[in-house]
């Protein structure tokens, strides 16, 4: 259950709902870095199953899809909301250590 909830783009997308609010899937992937139209369907569905996210389709032509974080989502997004700030602080430190290491590792 928690590597399904811990992966990379399912967190990536809780933390984008929370911080945006309810979005499109076009807005979601321009939203998440990196993020293919398959893995960013298939982690909203597995999100969706698991009562992170609710999928509103509104009846227009064509249909608007609108994903948006329920209390469940909400909950995990927020313990999530510290880890992604330390990640912001800390990214130029990691950096450094990837490439001291390397450096130290290259074969030459």
């Amino acid at each position: 259950m928690f590597a399904e909830l811990a992966d990379k783009w399912s967190m990536l997308i809780l933390m984008d709902l929370a911080l945006c609010g309810p979005q499109r899937f076009s807005e979601l992937q321009r939203g998440i870095d990196g993020v293919s139209r398959k893995m960013l369907t298939q982690s909203l569905r597995s999100l969706e199953r698991s009562g992170l996210v609710l999928r509103t389709v509104h009846p227009e032509t064509p249909p608007r899809v609108v994903y948006d974080l329920l209390p469940l989502g909400r909950e995990l997004a927020a313990l999530l909301a510290p880890i992604g700030r330390w990640t912001e602080r800390c990214t130029g430190r990691i950096v450094a250590a990837r490439e001291e290491f390397d450096a130290a590792h290259a074969e030459g």
